[in-house]
């Protein structure tokens, strides 16, 4: 009776210390300013193109994506006609989308950066109530390149419409909205974004900084991985064909992948205003893996506001 009350005490005294060793890390780590590491590039063009806050809000509170910035990239001064080369993102806010958590407080990105992103940038003279244009800029401090947030309203005279006028629609981005999608329709259960500092890099690319998470909310670094690693995804693969047909049914691409179809996220119109005959497409696609056709059915090309365009959008344009 003496050991085997012994082993209860030993296995008590365990459980014990691990509760406490979990309190610990509860309480302590908060106590760390995390405010105190400086943005990076990654990290601003995160909080400026996924916009105040991914997830539910009081902004977007049935989590639809609302209330989102729109990116676009441009090649052309909108104010002047002068080119741009290399192109640049500009991150374009209406009087409906919030300004994200990283202009709200600009000491979310570090010292440095939030400095310079007040002084140099004038994102101060920003406010929810009046469209806004931002850009990602870079200047020398002690001979050292930083990276801060510009006000392209305020400092280059861009306006919202102007930005979105010469960047036309096919370089429009809904980033925003789209990591929304990731996040209500659950890929984080088996996509991570996150490598890890092991032989990740080799496969999944290089892990991430901490400055590459300043002001994003949430993080969403993902549950347990499943399925490869998203973060750098679209340096892998780059085609939006390959996405499309991936998400409308991944064994187009992959015969034998367990990931779910996820064509109802092209709506029940395609691009051209055409009703999807969901049950159609599916009846082919059985024909054809039953070997009664020799090619697949054609995928629908999905809407412009459709949630199916957003995903993609920010696959393929936050995900490098």
């Amino acid at each position: 009776m003496a050991g085997q009350f012994q082993k209860h005490k030993l296995g008590a005294a365990g459980i014990g210390g691990m509760l406490g060793l979990s309190m610990c890390i509860t309480l302590f780590f908060p106590s760390f300013d995390f405010r105190s590491g400086e943005s990076t590039w990654v990290g601003l063009d995160k909080t400026l193109s996924n916009g105040r806050v991914i997830g539910f809000s009081y902004e977007d509170p049935l989590v639809r994506g609302e209330g989102k910035p729109t990116t676009v990239v441009l090649n052309k001064d909108p104010k002047t006609g002068e080119a741009i080369d290399p192109p640049i993102r500009a991150y374009v806010y209406d009087a409906k989308a919030p300004l994200s958590a990283g202009v709200r407080h600009p000491s979310n990105m570090g010292p440095t950066v939030g400095k310079l992103s007040i002084e140099k940038g004038k994102i101060d003279q920003a406010n929810d109530s009046d469209p806004v244009v931002f850009t990602i800029e870079a200047t020398d401090v002690d001979g050292e390149e930083w990276h801060y947030v510009n006000n392209a309203t305020v400092n280059n005279g861009w306006t919202a419409e102007a930005v979105l006028n010469t960047a036309g629609a096919e370089s429009q981005y809904l980033i925003g909205r789209g990591k929304t999608v990731y996040i209500t329709e659950g890929c984080w259960w088996c996509h991570t974004l996150l490598p890890e500092h092991t032989q990740d890099w080799q496969v999944f690319g290089t892990p991430p900084f901490l400055g590459d998470f300043n002001g994003e909310m949430p993080t969403a670094f993902g549950s347990d991985r499943k399925a490869p690693d998203l973060l750098h995804v679209a340096a892998r693969n780059s085609s939006k064909e390959w996405m499309t047909m991936h998400f409308f049914n991944p064994r187009l691409v992959q015969p034998n992948s367990i990931m779910p179809r996820f064509d109802y996220l092209w709506g029940k119109t395609d691009a051209n205003g055409k009703a999807i005959d969901f049950s159609k497409w599916r009846a082919e696609y059985n024909d054809y893996v039953s070997g009664k056709t020799v090619h697949p059915p054609e995928v629908p090309e999905y809407a412009p506001e459709s949630e199916a365009r957003a995903l993609i959008d920010w696959v393929l344009m936050s995900l490098r």
